[in-house]
């Protein structure tokens, strides 16, 4: 008896699949709305690492599902500004959608995303809980009070700022872990350099040293502004470093949070393009507040309080909340949307902490939830889902890189094996892709 070459039956097996799944895929399991899914996974991007055998924590990580559907789609790698510019969350975001970046500040886009209330000319700044040793040495040793600041001591700080005098209305507001935002009432310019300098483009600066705000013009009003904003951050250092909560994390051998760095100075209202047919599923208030602004309906829950020391482990929290969230939103919402919008923030952090083997961890476990829950919900409901990160964080640099991004765009294709991972991306048929092009490449907008 002769027998066929293997090949053969590799062929016929998989062209039965096909066929399976292609008659399975023809009957949805109930008529709805949503068209696609864009999964923005913070920070995703990296390079190879010594700690995980040189390879990225992407490559590395053990993703059946998201493999699953980039063997039904297609892949590619994008820049989400341009090449050779690094950028920040708001930035790649803003880009992603359609936008300039002159069309928004990052501290309108996070004060929006709170329950602060702007008006025309109000200044809103992002901010940042941070260790310095002392106003006069100026030496930066943690831009995030080490990130072990609890949500209790962070609103216990707070009050206290608040309570600062100043010739002007004032706002201070925490948010999450070591993040908060900083609004002062009345004209202001927002045409201003903040003291936080960590992600500028000009990497002649020193973001170890402590700046003072600086104005960008010769504009009386700038000039004034950015000595209201060095006054309040000199006060603010007066009460953090000698306050009871300080004093006792120094007792306890962790980093006071005795310093505030500020960014993204904003007055005037973002003008973004709309997307009013989307939902999003978004919980920090950089990502809330440009949903918000973009005329999303965004659904949130409270993000886990951050109770104890081990910064991860909030983290970790919050991962999972965000991932059994946005399933439930899914569900709940396919017929009233036509797109929707996820973005997943924890996977940054390990990237500024040189943590890859916690990063992987964090790519498999959002895997196993939301794209498990994914590889099910989108063939019988004929929904495309785009796969992407606002930025690379390479672990080894701890800090936003310029490198493109992988790209994953599931649309039910003919299935070819491929691993999502950076090095497959660059080499898909999707090509390289600015941030900008990207929604119109997939066709989620025209």
């Amino acid at each position: 008896m002769r027998f066929r070459n293997i090949n053969f039956y590799k062929e016929q097996s998989l062209i039965i699949f096909m066929k399976i799944e292609s008659f399975a895929n023809s009957f949805p399991l109930e008529n709805n709305k949503l068209k696609g899914i864009l999964v923005i996974i913070d920070g995703m991007g990296d390079l190879p690492n010594k700690q995980i055998e040189n390879k990225t924590p992407l490559e590395a990580a053990e993703t059946p599902n998201m493999d699953f559907l980039a063997t039904r789609g297609e892949m590619g790698y994008m820049y989400p500004v341009k090449p050779g510019f690094v950028p920040e969350s708001d930035e790649a975001i803003v880009s992603i959608f359609g936008n300039d970046l002159i069309s928004s500040t990052r501290g309108q886009l996070e004060a929006r995303g709170t329950e602060l209330k702007l008006t025309r000319g109000d200044l809103a700044l992002r901010v940042n809980f941070a260790t310095i040793d002392s106003l006069k040495k100026g030496n930066v040793l943690d831009r995030r009070a080490g990130r072990t600041l609890t949500t209790a001591e962070a609103e216990i700080l707070a009050k206290a700022l608040n309570k600062i005098k100043l010739p002007v209305k004032f706002v201070f507001e925490p948010t999450i872990q070591h993040r908060a935002v900083l609004v002062f009432r009345g004209g202001f310019s927002d045409n201003i350099l903040g003291n936080d300098l960590a992600y500028i483009q000009e990497k002649s600066q020193n973001p170890d040293k402590i700046k003072f705000c600086k104005p960008l013009d010769d504009e009386e009003n700038s000039l004034y502004t950015s000595n209201i904003v060095n006054e309040f951050i000199e006060k603010a250092y007066k009460v953090l470093d000698k306050h009871p909560v300080n004093e006792e994390r120094k007792r306890k051998g962790l980093m006071p949070a005795n310093y505030l760095l500020v960014r993204g100075a904003g007055i005037e209202p973002p003008k973004l393009k709309l997307y009013k047919k989307w939902i999003s599923m978004n919980y920090m208030p950089l990502e809330k507040g440009f949903s918000k602004t973009s005329g999303m309906e965004n659904f949130s829950f409270d993000y886990p309080k951050f109770k104890k020391l081990d910064a991860y482990e909030n983290l970790w929290d919050g991962l999972r909340k965000a991932c059994k969230f946005s399933i439930k939103v899914l569900k709940k919402n396919k017929k009233r949307a036509d797109y929707a919008y996820i973005h997943l923030k924890e996977t940054d952090l390990p990237g500024h902490d040189n943590k890859p083997l916690e990063k992987k961890m964090m790519l498999e476990y959002i895997d196993k939830t939301l794209f498990k829950f994914l590889r099910k919900f989108a063939p019988p409901n004929k929904i495309k889902i785009v796969v992407t990160a606002d930025h690379s964080t390479p672990c080894k640099l701890k800090s936003h890189s310029a490198d493109p991004v992988p790209v994953l765009f599931y649309n039910d294709s003919i299935p070819k094996e491929k691993k999502f991972c950076e090095k497959e991306a660059r080499r898909g048929t999707l090509g390289r892709i600015m941030g900008k092009d990207l929604l119109k490449k997939v066709g989620f907008v025209r």
